[in-house]
């Protein structure tokens, strides 16, 4: 398949929600592609083009074991006709994402956590290099400019009524290309899936700007892979109520932050809101298999 005919965002729809109190929308990303799903999609089309126009044919990046990143370029690399490796963090494992990296090709890689966070440096990726051979490179999370100039042309799906914009935070690049591309009168809520405050940082760097945005950064239930029976809770009942499927790491922690904020008069009745599913269902799969089928989906 071309580049140009895997990156056509298809069955993108706009869903109203009742919930608990709050009327609000919800635009499905998570409905583009069954594993390049949400913002990976947007994140990756440049990077892949990037790499298509400088004739590699290998794509390398990183990840954790339960990446919604890992599965997306393993998807979307097979899809376009690149080979792809990707450099996994800790012990090796088997899992249900990783499962799926590899029958969509990918060949993996586990390394120490301490060579892990060697990703950006010099001789580890040269070393990579002798090994893998020539690759193009994506960074973990997916996050560059390149990504970024995807994550804009989110808002070409965003109709102009909605003044508040409410998305998950990992490593920023899709709430940075909201900022970017947004409509003066709206307003992009945050809410982070991470500890600490250097999110902040990271995103005034890509956003160039501290209007137009805020960051949540105390509803995260302890950072990726951890949570409460409060946040399963939720997930589970607002699936039943509304048919959308929420992921504990990303999607279910915004839309708890999202109707916290309503609870609390931090969002005004008067808001029209639409909030951005990101995609990432398939790590309910992985999270499940870890905890035991609490998520009922």
């Amino acid at each position: 398949m071309s580049l140009v005919n895997f990156f056509q965002p298809e069955n993108v729809t706009i869903q109203k929600v009742h919930y608990a109190g709050l009327i609000f929308d919800v635009l499905r990303l998570d409905k583009i592609h069954l594993s390049a799903s949400g913002n990976k999609f947007f994140k990756l089309k440049y990077n892949l083009q990037k790499a298509q126009n400088e004739q590699k044919k290998m794509v390398l990046t990183f990840g954790g074991a339960f990446s919604n990143h890992i599965i997306s370029t393993a998807c979307a690399a097979n899809a376009c006709g690149f080979s792809s490796v990707g450099i996994i963090r800790g012990e090796e494992v088997e899992n249900p994402t990783l499962s799926a990296a590899k029958a969509q090709g990918m060949h993996l890689k586990f390394v120490s956590r301490g060579q892990f966070r060697d990703k950006n440096d010099a001789d580890f990726i040269q070393q990579l290099k002798e090994e893998f051979g020539d690759f193009y490179l994506i960074p973990e999370g997916g996050t560059n400019d390149l990504a970024i100039k995807g994550t804009q042309e989110i808002s070409s799906l965003i109709p102009e009524e909605y003044d508040l914009i409410g998305v998950s935070v990992g490593t920023g690049g899709t709430m940075a290309g909201l900022v970017h591309s947004k409509r003066e009168h709206q307003q992009i809520l945050g809410f982070s899936a991470l500890k600490g405050n250097w999110i902040e940082q990271e995103m005034l760097e890509m956003a160039a700007t501290h209007e137009g945005w805020q960051i949540h950064q105390d509803l995260f239930f302890g950072g990726y892979a951890r949570w409460k029976p409060e946040l399963i809770e939720l997930i589970n009942d607002f699936y039943q109520k509304t048919g959308i499927p929420l992921d504990p790491i990303y999607n279910g922690k915004m839309i708890y932050g999202l109707l916290s904020a309503w609870k609390s008069g931090q969002i005004s009745p008067d808001h029209n809101i639409l909030a951005i599913h990101t995609g990432g269902l398939q790590g309910i799969a992985g999270f499940n298999a870890r905890f035991g089928n609490i998520i009922e989906i």
